[in-house]
């Protein structure tokens, strides 16, 4: 019979530092010697942990960029964090150039606020 896995400061430090950057559950499993889902029972405010710390890393610096006149992060930030998101408008004619009458499409993004 396998004795039960214990963990370590060692190994929880690992985990979360592992979980930070990103590596997968089966991956820091296999970097400590568990599988999976023992990982899991054992270190899952690590995991979670690992995975806030390192998100707010990247937030706080794609935020700072967003403020100092970074126009991709501003961008960026703008769609992810206040829902803004781009139009596009297509605008059809007859062959003559006149207007198409009584045709209405429209486009729309599943879930989209509508203010």
């Amino acid at each position: 019979m396998q004795t039960p896995h214990e963990p370590t400061e060692k190994s929880r430090a690992q985990v979360e530092q592992a979980a930070g950057l990103g590596l997968p559950h089966d991956q820091i499993g296999a970097l400590i010697g568990i599988c999976d889902k023992t990982l899991r029972k054992y270190y899952e405010k690590e995991l979670a942990l690992g995975k806030a710390t390192a998100s707010a890393k990247v937030a706080k610096t794609l935020f700072n960029k967003a403020i100092n006149g970074d126009t991709t992060a501003a961008i960026w930030w703008t769609k992810a964090q206040m829902g803004w998101g781009e139009t596009n408008t297509t605008k059809f004619a007859n062959p003559d150039g006149s207007a198409i009458e009584g045709i209405q499409v429209s486009f729309v993004t599943p879930n989209a606020s509508t203010s």
